[in-house]
């Protein structure tokens, strides 16, 4: 017999959003065609929902801010500089963790990296696998090395038993693998769709506060690249990190998009090998390994990640245009940033490109949002246009105006160090930093206040 409609509720999948009836639009979150339907979950004598933890967790006492103690030992290494890096430092006890990433882009990789440094510290790791048995888990954890004694394996879906076990146990740490095939009994609905991917991160997160014990949980994506679920999921966690890259090539990108204890612009950069993913330790040298040399349309540019600066390779690509209306795509930059850069230059230089296809790409895979990489695309476009190279010692970085303009960006003397660093001679910088460089000892600076500058140095 079908549910009749009291027994059933919906669920905005964008914000989480609930109501009794089908609605085309969220009124929360005004987004379309994003309400599902899911069964009501149980209510239990006292009024609160019911929930797999409410047997393990203690009743919460309200306590004073002066009676919280803080200590060094609040973080832990999980014996990844770079894992560590994007987390802002470390492991934080008590945190509840959020992983998304394509399938196959390393997710579970990394965290059974992280697990077995953990585990050879010296401290208890739990892995719950909901997509693997012990056996799959063993071939791949060969090929990582030994692991500690204390890790702990639990191939299982469901998330009471993973929750009894954690109460029994304690472990230091504990990962979920993954959150969307965990089915919490006391919620009427199958794995993975909004309720129970709500529910069972609910509880996950009073474990993780109440005990001290951090949890990672692996989300899958949907084919738009967001965590598959209702995206109050990612409100509810601490800490949410997306592994970007090219399933085709070897880097991969580990980006935190939401972190309470720590930046958010923080990247880490990793190899994807046999024995597992290695840290890239000086990314900057690997985006620029294979360039082309006496190339045009290729220039080096630097953009910061945090607190990192990061040299990279813009290239682009103009040529005559087969049809009356010329086409322009951007690869890894803005598509309209670019074609308001190109503007820049029809106006302001006298570049010609209307006639002319244009094609901006970053080279490395890398998604670029700073405006300080506006000089470096517009280089490349001269020199695409002009089919003549740029010097290959030669690093350019700062924001264009509309007008024309080299603005000052921040940072300018970390990338000019960062340039040094890598064998670079001379850098195009914005006049208005010329105050805060301060070693530019063996490298040539060439200040730019305006693009006709940059065209005579050129």
């Amino acid at each position: 017999m079908a549910k009749s409609r009291s027994e059933t509720v919906f669920f905005c999948k964008s914000c989480g959003f609930e109501s009794t009836k089908w609605l085309g639009q969220c009124p929360a979150c005004h987004e379309w065609n994003t309400m599902t339907e899911a069964p009501k979950e149980k209510k239990s004598r006292t009024g609160h929902m019911a929930s797999s933890g409410r047997d393990i967790l203690v009743k919460p006492e309200p306590v004073s801010l002066d009676s919280v103690e803080l200590s060094d030992e609040q973080r832990t290494s999980s014996g990844i500089k770079e894992f560590d890096r994007v987390l802002g430092g470390g492991i934080v006890y008590g945190s509840l963790v959020l992983v998304g990433g394509d399938p196959g882009i390393g997710k579970s990789t990394i965290l059974l990296q992280a697990a077995r440094s953990v585990s050879l510290q010296g401290k208890s790791v739990l892995y719950v696998s909901g997509e693997e048995s012990e056996k799959q888990i063993k071939m791949r954890a060969m090929r990582l090395g030994e692991f500690g004694p204390s890790f702990r394996m639990f191939c299982d879906t469901s998330l009471d038993d993973a929750v009894a076990i954690i109460n029994g146990s304690k472990p230091d740490l504990v990962i979920i693998d993954s959150i969307q095939t965990m089915v919490n009994e006391q919620i009427e609905a199958q794995a993975g769709s909004v309720s129970q991917v709500r529910e069972s991160t609910g509880v996950l997160l009073k474990i993780a506060k109440q005990t001290g014990i951090t949890i990672f949980i692996v989300g899958h994506v949907t084919k738009d690249g967001l965590v598959a679920g209702p995206k109050v999921l990612e409100h509810m966690v601490d800490t949410v990190l997306y592994f970007e890259g090219d399933l085709q090539g070897s880097y991969r990108i580990l980006r935190a998009v939401k972190n309470r204890f720590g930046s958010t612009n923080e990247i880490g950069v990793f190899e994807m090998r046999q024995d597992g993913l290695r840290e890239v330790e000086d990314p900057s040298e690997y985006m620029l390994s294979g360039r082309a040399k006496d190339a045009s349309g290729n220039v080096v540019t630097c953009v910061m990640e945090g607190t990192r600066p990061l040299l990279i390779e813009v290239q682009a690509l103009v040529s005559d245009s087969n049809f009356g209306f010329p086409k322009r795509q951007a690869t890894g930059v803005d598509f309209n940033r670019v074609s308001l850069l190109i503007a820049v230059l029809e106006k302001r230089v006298g570049l010609r490109l209307s006639q002319s296809d244009a094609y901006v790409n970053i080279a490395g895979g890398l998604k670029v949002t700073e405006r300080a990489a506006d000089l470096g695309i517009i280089i490349a476009i001269i020199s695409s246009f002009r089919d003549k190279p740029v010097d290959r010692d030669l690093a350019v970085f700062g924001e264009v105006g509309l007008s024309g303009e080299i603005r000052a960006i921040p940072m300018c003397d970390r990338r000019v160090l960062e340039a040094k660093k890598l064998g670079f001679k001379h850098v195009i910088v914005p006049k208005a930093n010329h105050r805060s460089l301060k070693d530019t000892e063996g490298i040539d600076i060439i200040e730019a206040s305006y693009l006709e500058d940059v065209m005579k140095v050129l």
